[in-house]
């Protein structure tokens, strides 16, 4: 059973909030191999002090990912952004699934993303056109993008409480056309992810629980902005 206030236990992917110019003396990478939908996606994970939190795969993306292939999503001919996406995997599967692509992340993070998207460009070219990578810093330039998508996509996203406010702004205002947002989350009690989920999205947006796994702590939910539904 799936419960909001969920704690974390025996969390092995502890979170890099704060990363020490010392913790990582190196950038080292580490490339791996993910299939989803018969795609076979390349995905290197740059590690450095720099990048912290946005390196790694995190589980709660491949549980999108795992999900959207469970439930035969259609991406083709989606206008699809992703927020805060890391590595890119989600949103360049769904690039490759046919859907036209707008990949974000603050500025660090956009060569690492660059750089697997190229890794991950189709033989015979992006079915749709070549996905966009931009910097986008919650709350601030938001409004330097559309509000037409058809999707709005996050993988563990929700785990520092003072940019709760940011992102409410950025995805309120990237929904006014309607879109489906679905985001992936490990519940990390101590970092008040729950009480995200339970008390701040649903203020703007009617949330709903549409995959629960309690062996790894991950929940994805599906909101939609209230008015637009």
């Amino acid at each position: 059973m799936c419960l909001h206030t969920m704690e974390v236990n025996g969390e092995q992917d502890e979170l890099m909030l704060h990363v020490g110019d010392d913790l990582f003396a190196d950038t080292f990478s580490d490339d791996s191999v993910y299939t989803f939908v018969g795609q076979e996606l390349k995905i290197s994970q740059v590690f450095s002090a720099n990048l912290g939190v946005a390196a790694p795969v995190w589980d709660a993306a491949l549980h999108l990912c795992r999900y959207f292939e469970e439930n035969s999503l259609s991406f083709e001919g989606k206008r699809i952004i992703e927020l805060g996406a890391g590595t890119g995997i989600v949103g360049i599967l769904a690039a490759r699934l046919g859907a036209y692509v707008t990949l974000t992340d603050l500025p660090l993070a956009v060569p690492q993303l660059q750089s697997n998207l190229s890794a991950n460009m189709p033989s015979f070219g992006w079915p749709s056109v070549t996905p966009s990578v931009l910097p986008l810093s919650w709350g601030q330039d938001q409004h330097s993008f559309p509000s037409d998508w058809d999707l709005v996509l996050g993988a563990d996203i929700v785990y520092l409480a003072e940019t709760y406010p940011l992102l409410m702004d950025t995805l309120v205002h990237l929904c006014q056309g309607g879109a489906m947002v679905y985001l992936s989350s490990k519940m990390r009690g101590e970092h008040g992810t729950p009480g995200f989920y339970r008390d701040t999205l649903p203020q703007r947006f009617h949330v709903e629980l549409v995959h629960c796994d309690p062996t790894q702590n991950i929940n994805i939910y599906r909101a939609v902005l209230r008015g637009k539904q």
